[in-house]
């Protein structure tokens, strides 16, 4: 399998959040200098814990930090945006960066109802998903409506999606990135092979799979699930507070008492993730690789201590060649 990242922009605990897009710049270097395929940032709104809401505007800091890995999005939400103006973004970048950008793209409304309402979204609006993809193409090969500028490209697109949105990458032609609680869903091999089967082929485009998941590499497996544990702890007190938070240390989470419920939840969050000593990463890959046929793998790791993630990924790096 190919090997990217995938950066969040993950905020720390007491620590200014212009720090975690510093961190995000330096990562993408790192990666580079490793040999990734891409490094990908994300678009979430009102976050506390992730300082990116702006994918382009990061990616441009990104990409004039580096000299040729694929930088893209994972993913730009379209349903929040003109397919126009997300057009304009991108071949903005292609243009500073040639043969360099992906697009990627998802339908997340955001987090929760303010939120939402901050951005002109609420739950129930027409689902217009399909026919904005199709837009957006359009804009990016030249054939729309309008002649999006500046002239550059191509800018490959890539559905992030879940359930529904995998057939309509098949309609599409487009390649697919899943993530999330569909990698453990019984019904993933026969819903890949749908997709591949019913794959429309797109200007000679071809089906293709990315799986992202949460991969933390360390001496054992014990170190590489405490390393993983901040994201897992913040995952589930999001769930009884709404709220995902920054990155908290892990002397700091150990202090306190757990509701049973948080419990369970940061359990069930760590046995899902990718972590342990190269063996065990190693043999949980290829479980995945074997179950899904993926062409890629893109590793959404965040821990709270930085070192510990470069070094993270560097392992992850060596034992993937």
């Amino acid at each position: 399998m190919r090997l990217s990242l995938l950066d969040r922009s993950r905020t720390r605990a007491g620590r200014p959040d212009a720090e975690a897009l510093e961190g995000t710049i330096a990562r993408a270097v790192h990666a580079e200098q490793l040999g990734y395929e891409r490094f990908w940032v994300a678009e979430h709104h009102a976050v506390p814990g992730i300082a990116s809401g702006t994918p382009a505007v990061v990616l441009a800091a990104v990409g004039a930090a580096t000299s040729h890995i694929r930088i893209g999005s994972g993913g730009v939400m379209l349903p929040l945006h003109q397919p126009l103006v997300v057009a304009e973004q991108f071949l903005v970048l292609e243009a500073l960066h040639p043969g360099r950008v992906d697009l990627g793209l998802g339908r997340s409304l955001g987090f929760t109802p303010p939120v939402r309402r901050a951005l002109r979204r609420e739950m129930g609006a027409v689902d217009e998903f399909e026919d904005d993809l199709v837009e957006l193409r359009s804009y990016l090969d030249g054939t729309g409506g309008v002649t999006a500028r500046p002239a550059a490209g191509p800018v490959p697109m890539h559905l992030l999606a879940t359930g529904r949105g995998i057939d309509i990458a098949a309609r599409l032609g487009l390649p697919v990135v899943l993530g999330g609680p569909v990698l453990v869903s019984d019904e993933l091999p026969d819903v890949l092979a749908r997709y591949r089967r019913t794959f429309q082929p797109h200007d000679g485009s071809a089906p293709s799979v990315t799986i992202s998941l949460d991969v933390t590499v360390a001496d054992d497996d014990a170190t590489a699930r405490e390393l993983a544990l901040p994201e897992a702890y913040a995952m589930a007190m999001s769930r009884q507070t709404g709220e995902f938070g920054p990155l908290e240390s892990v002397a700091d989470i150990r202090s306190r008492e757990w509701p049973d419920i948080v419990r369970r939840r940061v359990q069930e969050s760590l046995d899902r993730a990718v972590a342990g000593s190269p063996a065990t990463v190693r043999k949980r890959l290829e479980q995945l690789a074997d179950r899904t046929g993926a062409d890629e793998l893109m590793a959404s790791t965040s821990t709270y201590d930085r070192d510990a993630l470069f070094a993270s990924d560097a392992r992850l790096r060596e034992l993937m060649t």
